[in-house]
């Protein structure tokens, strides 16, 4: 009876046994359903990639503010502040080779100031002044020019003086291979000459002399043979000088200072007659925009002094 029981209880317990195995099984597989689910929040990334779309506005709107900026670094700033005593001078282009020499005596004349020169063709200068560019002081090659500045109120006018003067020159490559001899040979078959454009002041002078030559020694038939042999129109004087040293011309007009600024044997010159020459006039004045007016004015009188006046000379230009 005892034995009996005792197999039954087993068969029991085995059977509990087992009905507890499966459930433990069945809550094993319950508890780890959650588990298999989780990689499908693995895709929160790619619902947060659409997040730079955005981006567009953004640099669509940046355009907006460009255009202020793009007008306002358009203007030329000074390289030196006001306070520094530095004097920014929009100067014809005549005068690079001097323009060192100007400004190395100026500081040593008045220390503490300083300038800089933009030097450029006067016609160019001046649009760039019309167009709202920074500059304390203005050198003209031209009195047109100065006149028309003057006449628009960019000038303070009772700043605005005669400079100095030049003569127009005509230089040729140092090896000459044009074979120009004389005056009448510019108008030669095959001789290449540079000229300035008519609106630069040195291309308005090179047209009257032409013009003097032919009525005073040559005739009509030689001038206009001369302009038929121009082979460039250049928009500065010392363009036309870079033509003739690279011997891309045979021959060139250039005011008297540019030849006398040159490094020694870079070019031969034929001068012209005075009677038939054109006396370049140079004006210097103070821009009613400058904001370094006392250094302006320091720099204005530099150049009116016998100290600047020889400075000009040494480099080919004529006293007034």
């Amino acid at each position: 009876m005892k034995r009996s029981l005792s197999k039954n209880s087993l068969v029991l317990i085995g059977i509990v046994c087992g009905l507890l195995l499966a459930t433990a099984f069945l809550a094993g597989c319950t508890s780890t359903a959650p588990q298999s689910q989780t990689p499908v929040a693995t895709p929160a990334p790619v619902s947060a990639t659409p997040a730079p779309t955005p981006q567009p506005l953004v640099t669509t709107a940046a355009p907006v503010s460009t255009p202020a900026v793009a007008a306002t670094t358009g203007t030329p700033k000074p390289t030196f502040t006001p306070s520094q005593g530095n004097v920014v001078a929009y100067t014809a282009a005549s005068l690079s080779g001097v323009s060192p020499k100007l400004a190395s005596d100026f500081e040593k004349m008045y220390p503490g100031d300083q300038v800089v020169f933009n030097l450029d063709g006067t016609q160019a200068l001046k649009t760039q002044v019309e167009n709202g560019a920074y500059a304390d002081v203005f050198i003209s090659a031209s009195n047109t020019y100065t006149n028309t500045l003057k006449g628009e109120g960019y000038f303070v006018n009772s700043t605005v003086h005669p400079l100095t003067s030049n003569y127009v020159i005509v230089i040729l490559p140092a090896s000459n291979p044009g074979n120009i001899q004389s005056l009448a040979d510019l108008a030669n078959p095959g001789v290449k000459i540079a000229m300035e454009d008519k609106s630069v002041p040195a291309g308005t002078a090179t047209v009257a002399v032409l013009a003097n030559l032919a009525k005073s020694t040559y005739n009509a038939d030689w001038n206009g043979s001369v302009f038929k042999n121009v082979v460039t129109y250049e928009t500065s004087e010392p363009a036309v000088a870079t033509k003739v040293s690279l011997g891309e011309a045979d021959a060139g007009f250039v005011y008297e200072s540019t030849y006398t600024a040159a490094p020694k044997n870079t070019y031969l010159a034929i001068t012209i007659p005075k009677k038939d020459n054109y006396l370049q006039t140079y004006t210097i004045g103070v821009l009613k925009g400058s904001t370094s007016t006392g250094a302006s004015a320091d720099f204005e009188n530099f150049m009116l002094s016998a100290f600047g006046q020889q400075d000009l000379k040494d480099y080919g230009f004529r006293p007034l």
